[in-house]
């Protein structure tokens, strides 16, 4: 479980981050949503590490995370798998090579060992074969599936997915929610996903921390979020085309 008490951050006089307080559990996928400027990439970044918060801890399993050093936060950063919004693969390196580049920099596994967990994660993906094509030879649906198999090469306890389906059609965004969804039940992480797409609270928002502001404005469930009386929650929610067909 990861937990975050009381996070503040500004960045000269802008308040982001207005005293940011949620758990986010293992085995359900837990999605931080709200309108630009809202600060749930910010609060993202905090709790990895890429920003450091004037206020407030972020505890991993009860370490205080926030209060270490970059050499003590090293055994957590080595449970984190992180699913960027573009992907960032290395352009230069085959697919088999981006899944070994974590292993090869944090194990000392053998290197028929690291292409055997390379090949699994890929099955996992059902990207079996494509070991040694290049990022440029793949589609955008299948460039998210390989940064999900990098992200959780490492078998990792948290998994952070910003804006997972940035950049993808409806029906590639459902296999990726999908399969962000299966991994986290099946492996019991604990997992965090930046989202604005309604389609993805809806389909696998098990938990959602809606922030307005800089402030946790509604918690809940995607059974929860259309029940609510909470306007500014409304206003976003119905916002969504996809909403609007729901709901007639």
């Amino acid at each position: 479980m990861i937990e975050v008490l009381n996070i503040e951050k500004s960045f000269g006089d802008n308040h982001v981050l207005k005293g940011i307080s949620a758990q986010f559990e293992p085995g359900v996928t837990n999605l931080i949503i709200g309108g630009s400027g809202s600060g749930k990439t910010t609060l993202l970044k905090c709790m990895v590490g890429l920003h450091q918060p004037e206020k407030g801890k972020v505890l991993y399993n009860e370490r205080n995370f926030t209060e270490m050093s970059m050499q003590e936060r090293i055994p957590i950063r080595q449970e984190i798998g992180m699913l960027f919004q573009n992907s960032a693969l290395f352009d230069s390196m085959t697919v088999e090579q981006n899944l070994m580049f974590p292993l090869d920099m944090f194990t000392n596994l053998k290197r028929s060992e690291k292409r055997k967990r390379a090949n699994e994660v890929l099955e996992r993906v059902n990207l079996e074969g494509k070991n040694k094509l290049f990022p440029a030879e793949l589609s955008g649906g299948m460039k998210k599936r390989v940064g999900i198999a990098r992200a959780i090469v490492m078998n990792p306890k948290y998994l952070f997915c910003d804006e997972p389906n940035s950049g993808l059609d409806p029906k590639t965004s459902l296999v990726i929610d999908g399969l962000i969804k299966e991994i986290t039940e099946e492996y019991q992480i604990t997992t965090v996903v930046v989202t604005h797409d309604m389609n993805s609270v809806m389909e696998i928002g098990q938990k959602i921390l809606f922030l307005h502001q800089g402030q946790k404005w509604w918690e809940g469930s995607n059974k929860e979020i259309t029940k609510t009386d909470n306007q500014e929650l409304n206003d976003f929610v119905f916002a969504s085309p996809l909403m609007e067909k729901l709901l007639k």
